[in-house]
């Protein structure tokens, strides 16, 4: 691993799709594999698409760069006893597919020769991919004889870019669909344009669609006229009209009650937006459409879609009920019940489920992985969608990452991400999920459990965890493989001690130890001016909303101290592991410094519970000879906290992926981590140095 990274130098590893030298010559092959050889020759049909001469294009570099074989891509059969690779669709092959038979579907025949079969050219394209996976796990171009067929479970996967905000290389394009992804998303304000400005969707549509990705439009788009409104649709015309007028080729678009509400004539709401400020500064007594499942949300959605399906008839239409999982039940199934059977309803997994700890009652505020399984608001809904035909899909956060720690390009707890991994099967079979969408905001990046979603996601099925320990050993060494399993059961319960709360999500955690410890003077981070949302997202402050599914924040202080104190100390145990194994190639390396920056961000979200309970108690403390003692204890603790901030500025520059997130860019890095101390040390010999002097009058 470098000794040091500037920032943005993680993009240089993005643009490279195949790895080097991956190729173990001392690997020897089994009886029962076949040998992929210098001179074999990569077939395709006359008429191959882009799709197809795209993915053989690349699987031919893919043996050069990885596996130090020279292969030829040519179109039509191979010779006589010359080694082949067949590439065919099963429409032209007569060949009948079995758990192959639907989208993206393929079938490989391997028998000194191998012949591909897809169901589609996505299919075949995928084909290709799932063998550099094999080789990759076995670090030989080795494939076993007998016939593999695999079909993706989910259709769409729906993820953003993680090289920067809607920005997809190619290169990017090409390592989403080798890791099964099939879809990304990009923020629409307006047609061709996005937060950052200017991107041309058609080009971004045409070379995306060379990879077999669709392209869905999140939609930022205004709605400031009600459907009945004169001149309603000419207004949306306008908007959603002219985004699918000149983008006709959007597979669809997603639409979010906080990014899309309209004025509502919902008695129930205030029918304005809330971007809207009331003219005394004193907010609304009842809640803003987009965090109300309306009654008429029904005929919104209804005149979105004319004007969207006039454009692109088979337009997905993905209406997501993220925004009102606080509202009642009957609430919000009497929306589901009424909207139109021909779109998507999209639930979000686990936000909001409930849970107990040490008796104080909590809720899964925001995406994490901290609780496994879906929710009981996303069982009542999926029921309702079952119940009424409609296409179904999840927010999964399946991409490697969810809230829990805002810099960190993935959370390597695996056998908690294969907990979840079950509990979506089961919502496939009992509710028909269907598609996911696997990040927000945070983006997609290359990792162990990326690459282990797309194996478990592929049907039939096979056993998670032995998934996991080929991966294990293929990406961290065979002779390391158990001690590194060891660590990640540690750091796979340790997830399940985090405290899923905004004042975490939004807090400490979403920038770890470049957080300020703010005590009079409320002080945040500078961000990049270009960034999406900047420090905005990031409170500098330990403050929570009441939501009405769980306790204030000072009644879970305690428990959630005590939860974090565990959760730190199995992070630091995996990392002992880690770090007593003697021969550690650059991946471990990159984990185990991984590990430690996780740790510290946990060690920077206990620490930021513990400041806020010091605060508390210095604010309604009455008795002046207790004070001494309260201001030595936040000292002590500031004081802790900035060595632990010094330790991390290691961790952040070995590795420019940490501390970086495509809507708020750079957060983490040393600069603001530098910035950090200097903060907590103004703390220290001012705020409470002004205190000390003031007790001791």
């Amino acid at each position: 691993m470098r000794i040091y990274e500037k920032n943005y130098d993680f993009r240089k590893k993005m643009l490279e799709v195949h790895q080097k030298d991956i190729r173990d010559f001392s690997v020897e092959r089994n009886t029962d594999e076949t040998e992929l050889k210098n001179g074999l020759v990569l077939c395709v049909k006359d008429n191959a698409d882009d799709v197809i001469l795209c993915a053989a294009r690349d699987f031919v570099d893919y043996l050069f760069v990885s596996m130090n074989i020279s292969v030829r891509l040519q179109k039509g059969a191979p010779k006589e006893n010359e080694q082949a690779i067949i590439l065919e669709l099963a429409e032209e092959s007569g060949i009948v597919l079995d758990t192959a038979n639907g989208y993206r579907g393929f079938r490989i025949e391997c028998e000194n020769n191998i012949r591909i079969t897809g169901y589609d050219s996505r299919g075949a394209a995928q084909a290709l991919y799932y063998m550099e996976d094999l080789m990759n796990m076995r670090k030989a171009p080795f494939i076993k004889n007998g016939v593999t067929e695999k079909r993706p479970l989910y259709s769409p996967q729906m993820v953003h870019s993680g090289y920067a905000l809607d920005d997809f290389p190619n290169e990017h394009l090409s390592f989403i669909a080798h890791e099964g992804r099939d879809a990304i998303m990009i923020f629409a304000k307006d047609a061709n344009m996005t937060p950052v400005g200017f991107v041309d969707f058609n080009a971004l549509i045409y070379r995306a669609a060379r990879y077999g990705i669709d392209v869905y439009a999140y939609s930022y788009l205004r709605s400031e006229k009600h459907p009945d409104d004169e001149g309603a649709e000419e207004y949306y015309e306008s908007t959603y009209g002219k985004l699918f007028k000149t983008c006709p080729g959007l597979k669809g678009v997603i639409l979010v009650g906080e990014s899309v509400e309209f004025p509502s004539k919902d008695k129930r709401t205030s029918g304005k937006s809330y971007r809207i400020k009331s003219p005394d500064g004193i907010p609304d007594e009842k809640i803003s459409p987009g965090w109300w499942p309306c009654n008429d949300y029904p005929v919104w959605l209804n005149m979105v879609k004319k004007i969207v399906r006039k454009y692109n008839e088979n337009a997905d239409i993905v209406f997501w009920t993220y925004n009102w999982e606080q509202q009642d039940e009957s609430a919000r199934l009497s929306l589901i019940n009424s909207l139109p059977d021909d779109i998507t309803l999209q639930v979000t997994f686990e936000k909001s489920e409930l849970f107990t700890t040490d008796g104080v009652k909590m809720a899964v505020d925001d995406y994490s992985l901290s609780r496994h399984g879906y929710s009981d608001i996303f069982r009542s809904e999926a029921e309702a969608a079952k119940k009424k035909g409609m296409r179904l899909y999840s927010m999964t956060n399946t991409g490697g990452r969810t809230w829990d720690f805002g810099t960190c390009p993935y959370e390597p707890m695996p056998y908690q991400w294969i907990k979840r991994y079950k509990a979506m099967k089961e919502a496939h079979e009992k509710f028909g999920l269907s598609g996911i969408m696997e990040c927000h905001h945070y983006g997609f990046s290359s990792s162990i459990i990326s690459k282990l979603s797309k194996l478990v996601f592929l049907n039939p099925d096979e056993a998670p965890e032995e998934i996991l320990f080929k991966l294990t050993e293929s990406y961290y060494g065979k002779e390391n493989a158990k001690a590194v399993d060891s660590a990640f059961k540690l750091w796979s319960e340790a997830i399940t001690y985090y405290t899923p709360n905004n004042s975490d999500q939004y807090g400490a955690f979403r920038v770890g130890p470049s957080y300020p410890f703010c005590f009079d003077a409320i002080m945040n981070l500078n961000s990049a001016p270009y960034s999406h949302f900047g420090n905005s997202i990031c409170k500098p402050y330990y403050a929570e909303i009441t939501y009405i599914n769980s306790y204030p924040a000072p009644v879970k202080l305690a428990p959630n101290i005590k939860s974090l104190e565990k959760m730190c100390g199995l992070l630091k145990q995996g990392i002992d592991v880690l770090e007593n194994i003697s021969d550690k190639n650059e991946n471990l390396l990159e984990l185990i410094n991984t590990g430690k920056f996780l740790y510290s961000c946990s060690i920077s979200g206990l620490n930021a519970k513990k400041w806020y309970k010091l605060k508390l108690k210095v604010r309604t403390e009455e008795n002046i000879k207790k004070f001494p003692a309260i201001i030595d204890e936040m000292e002590n603790l500031l004081r802790d906290e900035i060595k632990n901030a010094e330790n991390a500025i290691e961790y952040v520059n070995k590795d420019s992926r940490l501390g970086w997130e495509p809507s708020m860019e750079y957060l983490t890095d040393e600069e603001h981590i530098r910035w950090k101390i200097k903060q907590v040390n103004y703390v220290i010999n001012n705020e409470l140095a002004r205190v000390r002097t003031a007790i001791s009058l």
